[in-house]
């Protein structure tokens, strides 16, 4: 029996309103790009992500884990199997003195936490303000930007590998490195993470996260689809400008192009496939390497079947 045959007989445990067949990626990617999900199942909950995953192991079905899609390449062939789409929502503020400790499910987008900490007046958060990701996905790859990284913020994280055991990672034990840490070498699904923040003003906040976000509109292209900083950093080098002394700004395979705002973005300007960003990355690293002897590393992650 097949998965979509498993699912029609509802042998799948869970609400079937939760549960979307051929479900076109491109509707649940920051990048707008990619094929159908064999089988899409929104998570909400822990209990709900150990039935799927002991379904899954007994019908031995690959699963793909997605946050709210970004930082993603999804293939144009799509992606086998299930797809889990992390939505575990929490929050719990706790304020000793100074210090905040919160207790939030991984699926809390950024966004909606940077506001909420605003209104609680808590700090510490603002550079994150403007990532499109949860928080889930953010520890994972240990996001950053305007100087800080996750890791500067991170007590625990709670996890559940693929068999549905928990277990829980100290700051120590992540391994935080620059957007990288234990949870992408190791297959664990984050379900709750436990940050520490400070006790802040609302008129500082306020105005440090409008700084950001007028710096984000300044010099990224936010009005394009995109999967967000495309390559990593260099350890001596910065990697969008390599890329402007290459004269690859504006370079386009396809839909696929450097962004002309800021060369370390690749957007999708028109209707561009996984197979354009993949070609058009490939060429950017052969040019940089070919012209500075410079090996550049992607920031985003391909999924799905290749090409």
């Amino acid at each position: 029996m097949n998965l979509e045959e498993l699912i029609k007989n509802q042998m799948i445990p869970i609400e079937k309103e939760k549960i979307f067949l051929n479900e076109p990626m491109k509707k649940h990617t920051t990048f707008k790009i990619g094929g159908p999900a064999e089988c899409l199942i929104k998570i909400e909950n822990v209990e709900n992500l150990k039935k799927i995953l002991e379904f899954a192991n007994t019908n031995k079905i690959p699963i793909t884990i997605i946050g709210n899609g970004s930082n993603i390449l999804v293939s144009d062939k799509g992606i086998k199997g299930i797809t889990l789409m992390i939505k575990i929502e929490k929050i719990k503020i706790e304020t000793n003195k100074e210090k905040v400790r919160i207790l939030l499910g991984s699926g809390e987008k950024l966004g909606k936490l940077s506001k909420i900490f605003l209104e609680n007046e808590i700090t510490g958060f603002e550079e994150f303000s403007g990532i499109p990701g949860t928080i889930g996905g953010a520890i994972r790859m240990n996001a950053g930007a305007y100087g800080k990284e996750m890791k500067d913020i991170v007590k625990k994280v709670t996890c559940i590998d693929y068999q549905g055991k928990e277990k829980i990672f100290t700051n120590e034990e992540m391994n935080f490195k620059y957007r990288q840490s234990i949870l992408k070498e190791q297959k664990y699904i984050i379900t709750e993470v436990e940050i520490e923040l400070q006790k802040g003003k609302k008129e500082e906040i306020s105005k440090k996260m409008q700084e950001y976000s007028k710096s984000r509109k300044e010099k990224q292209p936010l009005e394009y689809a995109s999967a967000g900083s495309t390559f990593k950093r260099g350890e001596d080098f910065i990697t969008a400008k390599l890329i402007d002394d290459a004269g690859l700004k504006g370079y386009s395979i396809g839909g696929a192009e450097v962004s002309i705002k800021h060369s370390g973005f690749i957007i999708n300007k028109k209707d561009a496939t996984a197979k354009d960003v993949i070609k058009l990355t490939t060429y950017i690293q052969e040019q940089i390497y070919k012209k500075f002897n410079k090996k550049i590393q992607l920031e985003i992650e391909f999924i799905g079947e290749e090409a």
